[in-house]
C-alpha cells in the first residue's frame, strides 16, 4: 500500500472528522507536487440532490460522513454539473470541457469520442495507479478504454433493501488499496448506484423513518403519502453511499494515507424525480459538494458560495498532481482549478455564475431528437433557453416520458391526469416549456413562477440571455452557429435503442427497464 506522501484532498460525501491544525493555506502547485504528489479520491452518487445532507441542513437524509468532511473542509453552497444526466455529466468531469464542447459526448448512450482524453488517463500516463468501483462513465461505449480506471467489482454483500446493489464498495476500494504500488501515487472512483433507481417501496418507513420527517415536499409534486415515501426511500440510498464513503475514509485512516489524500464527495446531478433529473431547474443541476484537504484548504470549516462547477474539478485534480493540462488527448480544458477557492487567493477566475445545458438524453422522440436547452445561473437568477419547445422536455408521452425515470412520484401524476383529476402536475413535470424560461430562485426555488413574458424583468431576462450566448459563442458551442442538429444526428451506443420510436409506433415490442411497465403506455390524450 502507497503511505509515503503526506497530502490531502478531499470533497465530502460521507467521511469521518478530522481534527487535523496543520494547514499549509497558501500551498501552490509546486509545493505540493516537490513534498509528494497527493493520491485522488473521487467520490460520485447517482442521482443525489443539492440539500440532501446534514450539513446543509437537511432532517430527512442522514449524511454524517459527508457532514464531518465539510465540517473539516469547504462546503460547497452553489456547486452545478452543467448537464443533468449521467454520461454527459461524468464525461464533463473527465475531461474539463461542457458538454457542447465535446461531440457525441454531449448525450447519453453516445460512442465516447477517442480525441476527447480524461483526467484519470492522464494522471496514468504521469505515473499514478487508477481504478474505479460501481459506476464509471456511462451508460455508453469508450471503445478499448479505461476513463475511469481499472475495475475492482469483485466484493459483494447482501443489501439492506431490494433496489440497492449488492456492491461492496469499500470493499472493492481495499483491494484497490492492497494493489496500489508503494512508490506511486493512486487515484480512484468510487461511483455509487445509489441513489438510483429503483428503489424498495416504503424501505424508508421500514428502517426507522417517519413521512413527517420531511419537512417540506417541492411544489412541482403532490404532497401525499406516496411522495412522502418515495423520498424516504431515496434517503435510504443516499446513506449507504454516505456509509461506504466513511468506511473507504477508515481505510485510509488505518493505512496511515488519510494525510495524502485528495477527497472529493458530490453527485452527478439531482435526484431521480419528474421534473429533476434530465431537466435544466435548479434542482436539476445544482448538486452537493464538499472538499477536504488539510494540507491544501485554507481556514477550514467553511462555507463557500461561488459559483463553481464540474468543468473544474479536472484541472483542479491536474493541478494537485503537479501535471499540465495540454496532452495529446487532453487539452483545451474549459475549468478552471479551484485552487483560488482552496487558498482563497485571488487569480481573477469570475465565480458568479455557471451555464448549463443539454441535447439529447432518453430515447422515445420521433427522429431520435434530444431536447435542445441552453441556460445560465447568475446570483438568485435563472434563464432557460429551449430551443424546440414544440417537442415533450420528459420524453414523448405515447412512449412513456422516457426522460423521466419510473417511480411512485411519476406514476401518481401521470394516474392523476388519465383519470381527470388535478393536471397541475402534470403540466409542470411533463407538458410543453415555452422558448424561454426566468425564475427568481430567492422567492421561487421550485421554479413554479415563469417571469419570461413580464414586461418587469425583461432586461434582466436579455442581460442573461446575452450573456450566455457571448460565452457560448466562444466556446465552439454548435447551437450558437445554426448547427445544433448535429446533436441529434449522432448515433445511439447499441442498436436498440436507435429510431426507438418509429419501431416502437409500429408495434415492435420495445420496452425501457428505467420506467414502470403501467407507465410505458400509450397515453394520445398529451398530443
Amino acid at each position: 500500500m502507497n503511505n509515503s506522501n503526506w497530502l490531502l484532498f478531499i470533497l465530502p460525501v460521507g467521511l469521518l472528522f478530522f481534527g487535523c491544525t496543520d494547514f499549509l493555506p497558501s500551498a501552490s502547485a509546486e509545493e505540493l507536487s516537490r513534498n509528494g504528489r497527493p493520491n485522488i479520491l473521487f467520490a460520485i452518487a447517482d442521482d443525489w440532490s443539492y440539500g440532501h445532507a446534514g450539513e446543509y441542513g437537511c432532517s430527512w437524509v442522514e449524511t454524517p460522513n459527508f457532514d464531518r468532511l465539510a465540517e473539516g473542509g469547504i462546503l460547497f453552497g452553489n456547486a452545478y454539473t452543467p448537464n443533468a444526466k449521467c454520461a454527459p455529466s461524468r464525461a464533463i468531469i473527465l475531461t474539463g470541457r461542457y458538454s457542447w464542447q465535446l461531440e457525441e459526448a454531449a448525450n447519453h448512450w453516445c460512442y465516447f469520442p477517442p480525441k476527447y482524453g480524461g483526467y484519470v488517463e492522464r494522471l496514468a500516463e504521469e505515473g499514478y495507479f487508477a481504478g474505479f468501483t460501481g459506476k464509471g462513465w456511462g451508460p455508453g461505449i469508450a471503445k478499448d478504454r479505461q476513463l475511469t480506471g481499472k475495475p475492482y467489482q469483485k466484493r459483494k454483500l447482501k443489501a439492506i433493501a431490494t433496489g440497492i446493489t449488492s456492491n461492496d464498495y469499500a470493499s472493492n476500494f481495499a483491494d484497490f488499496l492492497e494493489d496500489a504500488p508503494e512508490d506511486q501515487p493512486w487515484a480512484f472512483w468510487y461511483g455509487a448506484f445509489e441513489p438510483h433507481r429503483g428503489y424498495e417501496f416504503k424501505s424508508g418507513v421500514r428502517l426507522g423513518k417517519a413521512l413527517t420527517d420531511i419537512d417540506r415536499v417541492p411544489g412541482y409534486w403532490p404532497d401525499n403519502d406516496t411522495s412522502r415515501h418515495d423520498m424516504l426511500d431515496y434517503a435510504i440510498e443516499v446513506e449507504h453511499f454516505d456509509t461506504h464513503l466513511g468506511r473507504m475514509i477508515d481505510l485510509l485512516k488505518q493505512s496511515g494515507q488519510l494525510e495524502n489524500t485528495l477527497i472529493v464527495a458530490t453527485s452527478d446531478h439531482g435526484m431521480p424525480f419528474p421534473r429533476v433529473k434530465g431537466q435544466a431547474y435548479d434542482h436539476s443541476n445544482h448538486v452537493p459538494m464538499a472538499i477536504h484537504w488539510p494540507k491544501g484548504i485554507a481556514s477550514p470549516g467553511r462555507v463557500d458560495d461561488r459559483f463553481v462547477n464540474f468543468t473544474d474539478l479536472a484541472p483542479t485534480f491536474l493541478e494537485a498532481a503537479g501535471i499540465e493540462e495540454a496532452s495529446p488527448t487532453m487539452q483545451l480544458i474549459s475549468g478552471q482549478s479551484l485552487f483560488d477557492v482552496f487558498s482563497q487567493t485571488d487569480r481573477g477566475i469570475p465565480r458568479d455564475h455557471v451555464l448549463i445545458g443539454k441535447e439529447r438524453h432518453d430515447i422515445g422522440r420521433p427522429n431520435d431528437w434530444g431536447y435542445p436547452i441552453r441556460g445560465v445561473r447568475m446570483g438568485d437568477w435563472l434563464y432557460i433557453r429551449n430551443y424546440e419547445s414544440d417537442r415533450w422536455p420528459s420524453g414523448n408521452p405515447e412512449t412513456g416520458y422516457l426522460n423521466c425515470d419510473g417511480g411512485p412520484i411519476k406514476t401518481d401524476i401521470l394516474n392523476l391526469r388519465r383519470t381527470g383529476g388535478d393536471e397541475k402536475y402534470w403540466n409542470l413535470c411533463f407538458g410543453k416549456s415555452p422558448g424561454e424560461e426566468l425564475y427568481d430562485l430567492h422567492a421561487d426555488p421550485d421554479c413554479l413562477n415563469n417571469l419570461a413574458d413580464s414586461t418587469e424583468w425583461e432586461e434582466q431576462k436579455n442581460e442573461l440571455s446575452h450573456r450566455m450566448k457571448s460565452e457560448l459563442t466562444k466556446q465552439g458551442d454548435p447551437r450558437m452557429f445554426g448547427k445544433g442538429e448535429v446533436f441529434d444526428n449522432y448515433p445511439y451506443a447499441g442498436e436498440s435503442h436507435r429510431d426507438f420510436h418509429r419501431r416502437y409506433m409500429d408495434g415492435e415490442k420495445l420496452r425501457a427497464g428505467w420506467v414502470n411497465p403501467t407507465d410505458f403506455e400509450k397515453d394520445r390524450r398529451a398530443d
